[in-house]
């Protein structure tokens, strides 16, 4: 048997599928595409998450967008956290060229275009459906995790919620938040004591710089009513495709904090409300995570832990998360290692760095008989990748070089007149759009305030005017008659001297 006839079999053992797949492209060997040896990943894996990595201009978002079409096509929604801004072009219909023509022929995948039904969200001001959530929904673990705090400083958290649970005051807002904690410290301070024990000042003001640097970053716009339904996220279209929910995020690229806040608050929720599928026949939804190391980054050891725990939790509620970005080292090895899927586009070497770095990523893939890993990183063309998936008894299949699929979808981004139609037939932009600002912790403790205000003012009152009854004609009322006659008095004198003044001229 032929080294090319042995790897066929090879591939086509390690990548059979009795259940639905995806087919991601055609196999290469010695730098030539196989036909009909296709790269398939069962729609039952696609839970176990998964990697999207290579340099810049190598093919990655050509990649999501094959991956979102195939899965909308099978009826599964999707949601694109997409950073650069260049993904929007899937709600379009794409337009077959020679290149394309030519690719599809060599791995013999028959080509048609097609749209896709998108929804666009936003976190900011741009247009789209508004995504929000309340404090009270990260609840005070959370909340304390995404701010960097100790465990003192946790600890005053809690308490705050569990007052406000106990005064029924509801924490919508970081205003609410920092009403909450300026009275506690100034004008509460005696019933927080009697109640819940002292907090010290330095405490709630370290709580408040970082609670400040967060709405630097713009989380006002996010936190707030009314809250986005994650099963808003889940729909199908009349045609049974998936919705490829789009979260436009190109004007928070240098806002990293707001960024992974939304992140974690959005998988907990997931988590939270969706029921356990266990191994279930394909995902309920697949999360593509775009720039992946502007999260990783920017977090703090506790966020990495809780992030690290979701991924591995989540999965059994039939979600799938998926990193997209340039260097596999970029994701922490514990959240690598529940990475499934992997697909890695070529990397570059240009420094004694780099090489370095494409050995430590050739070491994340599975030995091969058939490629030098280390060496095929380098030589890769765009839209080819080395491809480790699972099989469906959840077992690493080989490493294949694939040619990958093109889009049947537009690959440019769209017009903003084209996103602005896509909103306007939204149901969900006029669902999420009214910004709702109902009593809560805030408008309730500026209430409080000014009643305990009028009850000293009053009380003041009635103390001042008991002394000037006890005491008889004030002081200041003396002063005032004295004052009165003064002036009495000088008004007569300067009638007088007007008088004297006629007399004499006369």
């Amino acid at each position: 048997m032929s080294k090319k006839e042995d790897f066929t079999k090879h591939i086509s053992e390690g990548y059979s599928s009795k259940g639905e797949s995806i087919i991601l492209g055609g196999a290469i060997l010695d730098g030539e595409a196989l036909s009909d040896t296709f790269i398939k990943v069962p729609l039952k894996t696609l839970n176990r998450h998964g990697l999207i990595a290579g340099a810049t201009g190598t093919g990655k978002t050509k990649t999501i967008q094959v991956l979102s079409e195939q899965l909308s096509s099978f009826g599964i929604p999707v949601l694109m956290m997409d950073i650069k801004g260049d993904f929007s072009g899937i709600a379009k219909e794409g337009e077959e060229k020679p290149f394309i023509t030519e690719r599809h022929a060599k791995i013999n995948i028959p080509y048609s275009t097609a749209s896709f039904p998108v929804e666009i969200l936003t976190l900011s001001e741009q247009i789209g459906v508004r995504l929000r959530a309340t404090i009270s929904e990260f609840g005070p673990v959370l909340f304390s995790r995404i701010l960097n705090l100790n465990d003192t400083q946790s600890g005053v958290i809690s308490v705050i919620f569990k007052y406000c649970d106990d005064n029924k005051m509801p924490l919508l807002d970081l205003k609410d938040i920092k009403k909450v904690i300026n009275y506690i410290t100034e004008e509460g301070k005696d019933e927080i004591e009697e109640h819940y024990g002292k907090i010290s000042t330095s405490t709630t003001g370290t709580i408040l710089r970082k609670i400040i640097e967060l709405e630097q970053q713009g989380a006002d716009l996010f936190f707030g009513e009314m809250s986005f339904d994650v099963e808003d996220l889940m729909r199908i279209d009349e045609n049974g495709k998936g919705y490829i929910n789009i979260l436009r995020l190109t004007d928070i690229q240098d806002k990293p904090k707001l960024f992974s806040t939304f992140m974690l608050s959005l998988l907990a929720e997931i988590y939270q409300q969706m029921p356990e599928k266990g191994d279930s026949d394909q995902p309920e939804l697949v999360i593509f995570i775009d720039e992946a190391h502007l999260i990783f980054n920017e977090a703090s050891k506790t966020l990495l832990e809780q992030i690290e725990t979701i991924v591995k939790l989540i999965r059994s509620k039939g979600i799938g998360i998926y990193f997209i970005t340039q260097n596999p080292m970029d994701i922490p090895s514990g959240v690598l290692a529940q990475l499934g899927l992997k697909i890695q586009h070529a990397l570059r070497a240009f420094t004694a760095n780099d090489r370095k770095a494409i050995k430590q990523t050739a070491d994340n893939y599975p030995t091969s008989d058939y490629y030098k890993t280390d060496e095929i990183l380098t030589s890769l063309g765009i839209g080819e990748a080395l491809v480790t998936a699972l099989n469906e008894k959840g077992i690493p299949t080989p490493l294949a070089a694939t040619m990958m699929r093109a889009p049947m979808s537009r690959m440019d981004i769209l017009t903003e007149s084209e996103i602005q139609e896509i909103n306007n037939k939204s149901k969900l932009v006029k669902k999420y759009s009214e910004l709702i600002d109902r009593e809560s912790a805030y408008e309730m403790l500026n209430k409080k305030i000014a009643v305990v205000e009028e009850e000293i003012n009053e009380q003041e009152q009635k103390q001042e005017s008991q002394k000037q009854q006890n005491q008889g004609p004030s002081t200041a009322s003396v002063v005032g008659k004295s004052v009165l006659k003064v002036l009495t008095s000088a008004t007569f004198i300067r009638g007088a001297f007007g008088v004297l003044t006629k007399m004499f001229k006369k």
